[in-house]
């Protein structure tokens, strides 16, 4: 039988004697405490060196390498320098390794886990291998070294800077200096740590060194990683709501043994000094014994909650009236001068939005972040005014913990359409077109099976109908008339390039070989018979089509931003169907949002997209450029509906539609139908004022209807890859809507 001696720094309370079998070993465990006394341990090493096969050093601080520099504890060196008969050691080797390996199986187990966390070291030094492992997730790494060492009220943010202070330190401050200022001005060094501590994600140290900082305000709902947890610290844990505690100590044993022992027991085993067992040496072994780091969850439930940003902007000259004190009767010529500079503003937080729960179990929280300029500003500038900008708001949400940002609005059509941002940003960037164009479709049949005045073939299951795609050969507008023409009987595919229709038309022919399709770049005399029409354009503001030439019953999906009808277009014709698209709901009860324009827990399909991902755990550029893939479509819909999002109400210039108001639309319709003709322009059926009041005009303020969702999707598309089409750059709010800031 081999025997291990233990000596720790800690109280002489918790001594013991184990046995145990290890590594086809018999093993008996001995513990003294020295109860910190650094005189009693000596003497405790000196007398048990005879009594064991290897010695071990707790509870003491290691000896670490900090990039080229060698930082040596003498009081651990000389307590170790008593032992000479058999191999000793404090476990700083094996500490290490466990480190690494344990930030290694978290990340993969728990798919991207660290990504982009805030992670704060309470000492960098000691953990400097752990550092390095976990900067291969996440740049947003902290170190308190210099905090708790010199009092500066500042924290290290990067390697290099940790690697500069050690060398510094080792240099510039002797040894009696040193301990002087780590004694001094405790109270202020740990209210800057506790603070520091609430910012972060996760926070690693010693028991004793979380125990000291932590309170149940900075510790709740963080990730922690120490070691050697016994009941006793679990309690603690849970008393601070902590959600997960990665324990690098694995428990190999009916007790917890603390690294240092272990290690001690494998140079028993081995019957070597440390110095004589490489890395690989103890890599082999703990392979061997297929060691993994205990994932411990205190509070008995564990929350995985990813972070994403989205970027919004104001959409006119009366969203910036919204968001800031500027009064009523303010000249033109002022607000086109207020509207020039809102454009140069920094991105600032709008809001946070938390308590994004999942059927899954799966948790998102995130932060809306607005930029100041409006289509017509960024319309006025280069590219590269707009991308700075984007950038700018990347680097913010990267420092608040965001692990993918999604670019709403504007910001996702100007210039390249994301890809530059995503080329340049350190962290993942999505457009949502994806799920924009499957929420156009599914809004877009929605609202055709609520109309009535269309049905479907009983056998090639397509709805018998006519649709036009306006701006076709744009990123959404094609996916949407892909889709539609797997769910129609024709499809008109418009736009200014006849030569890239064509081209649109064969390749979309490629999967739907039976499809009807007609290229248009003079579709005017084609809208009197249209019985859907998907509008999506980057005309900012110019006419696109003439709304009175619409067929009576006509469903619109104006997916454009900004809109391609405004309200006093819509107004025109009460006997049409105007939506935007389809927004989404939310799975739960979000806190913290402020109105984007919606009604409560509804958003935009391209904000949906982006927290659909971060719910998933899928950090990576989701959706950008001008070309939206079909297979990406089709994924981001399967996404949001395992993650509960839902359709929510259809909504139009004046807000949602209910039940009520389609059926006046479809009462409108009908009437107007009696007199209508092919090619004539369509005279409201009542006066324009009337019809706007009657049909749209206070919509807004009535309550969400939530859409059965997948049956609508089913009703509208035949049973081939689930269609989903029609578009919706779900990202600000209309024009003129009764409420809130771009979205």
């Amino acid at each position: 039988m081999k025997k291990v001696v233990t000596v720790s720094l800690g109280s002489s309370k918790y001594d013991n004697t184990f046995k145990t079998h290890f590594l086809g070993q018999d093993f008996e465990l001995v513990r003294h405490g020295a109860d910190d006394d650094m005189t009693k341990a000596w003497e405790l090493m000196r007398r048990n060196q005879g009594e064991g096969d290897a010695v071990a050093l707790g509870d003491i601080g290691d000896h670490y390498q900090v990039g080229l520099n060698s930082v040596i504890n003498k009081e651990t060196k000389r307590l170790l320098n008593v032992v000479t008969r058999v191999p000793v050691t404090s476990g700083a080797r094996l500490r290490r390794l466990l480190q690494v390996r344990a930030i290694r199986h978290v990340q993969h187990e728990l798919g991207h886990y660290f990504n982009n966390n805030i992670v704060l070291f309470l000492s960098g030094m000691r953990n400097y291998d752990m550092a390095v492992a976990m900067s291969d997730y996440t740049k947003n790494l902290y170190f308190a070294d210099a905090l708790f060492q010199t009092g500066a009220p500042a924290m290290l943010h990067s390697l290099d800077q940790l690697e500069l202070f050690a060398k510094g330190s080792k240099l510039l401050l002797p040894r009696v200096s040193r301990e002087v200022l780590e004694k001094s001005l405790s109270g202020l060094k740990r209210a800057k740590a506790q603070a520091e501590v609430a910012k972060a994600h996760v926070v690693v140290g010693t028991y004793a060194e979380l125990k000291a900082i932590g309170t149940v305000g900075n510790l709740s709902g963080k990730t922690l990683i120490t070691s050697a947890v016994d009941d006793e610290r679990l309690a603690f844990f849970k008393r601070c709501k902590v959600n997960l505690v990665i324990d690098v100590s694995p428990k190999l044993f009916d007790i917890v043994v603390g690294v240092h022992t272990l290690e001690a027991m494998i140079l028993a085993k081995l019957g070597m000094p440390e110095n004589e067992v490489s890395d690989d040496d103890f890599n082999e072994i703990l392979d061997e014994l297929q060691v993994k780091p205990r994932l411990l969850h205190p509070t008995g439930k564990f929350r995985d909650i990813r972070r994403f940003a989205f970027v919004i902007h104001p959409l006119s000259q009366e969203f910036i009236r919204k968001g800031f004190p500027i009064p009523k009767g303010t000249p033109k010529v002022i607000m086109n001068q207020i509207e020039s500079l809102a454009a140069h503003m920094p991105p600032m937080v709008y809001c946070k939005m938390e308590n994004i729960v999942s059927p899954t179990g799966a948790e998102a929280e995130g932060w809306l972040i607005s930029v100041g300029g409006t289509p017509k500003e960024m319309l006025a500038r280069s590219p590269e005014f707009t991308y700075r900008r984007l950038l700018m708001a990347a680097e913010m949400a990267e420092k608040l913990g965001a692990q993918i940002m999604g670019l709403g609005a504007f910001t996702k059509v100007v210039g390249d359409a994301g890809v530059t941002v995503a080329r340049r940003a350190r962290i993942p960037i999505t457009t949502g077109n994806s799920y924009s164009a499957s929420g156009a479709l599914w809004a877009a049949a929605d609202a055709m099976k609520r109309m009535g005045l269309v049905g479907i073939d009983p056998k090639t299951r397509k709805v018998q109908a006519k649709t036009m795609v306006i701006g076709a050969t744009g990123s959404i507008g094609s996916v949407s008339a892909r889709l539609l023409a797997m769910a129609f009987d024709q499809v008109v595919i418009a736009g200014r390039d006849l030569a890239k229709l064509e081209e649109l038309k064969k390749s979309m022919l490629k999967d739907s070989p039976d499809a009807d399709i007609v290229c248009s770049t003079d579709y005017d005399s084609l809208l009197c018979d249209m019985d859907m029409i998907v509008t999506s354009t980057s005309g900012a503001g110019k006419k696109i089509l003439d709304i009175t030439k619409v067929k009576p019953g006509c469903v619109i999906t104006d997916v454009a931003r900004p809109l391609d009808l405004p309200p006093e277009e819509v107004a025109k014709r009460p006997d049409v169907l105007v939506i935007e698209s389809g927004e989404i709901e939310l799975p739960t009860k979000v806190r913290g949002m402020k109105s984007i324009g919606l009604p409560n827990n509804v958003i935009y399909a391209c904000l949906a997209e982006t927290i659909v991902l971060a719910l998933e755990g899928r950090f990576e550029v989701f959706t950008i450029g001008r070309d939206t893939e079909w297979p990406k479509v089709k994924e981001i819909y399967r996404l949001g509906l395992k993650h509960g999002m839902k359709l929510a109400a259809i909504s139009g210039v004046g807000g949602v539609f209910s039940d009520e108001d389609i059926a006046k639309v479809k009462k409108l319709a009908l009437t107007a139908r009696k007199t209508w003709t092919l090619g004539s322009s369509a005279a409201p059926a009542v006066a324009p004022r009337k019809a706007a009041k009657k049909a749209a005009g206070t919509v807004a303020a009535k309550a969400v209807k939530t859409v059965k969702t997948v049956k609508a999707v089913k009703a509208a598309v035949p049973a081939k890859p689930a269609a989903k089409s029609a578009v919706k750059p779900a990202a600000k709010t209309p024009a003129k809507r009764a409420s809130g800031k771009a979205a």
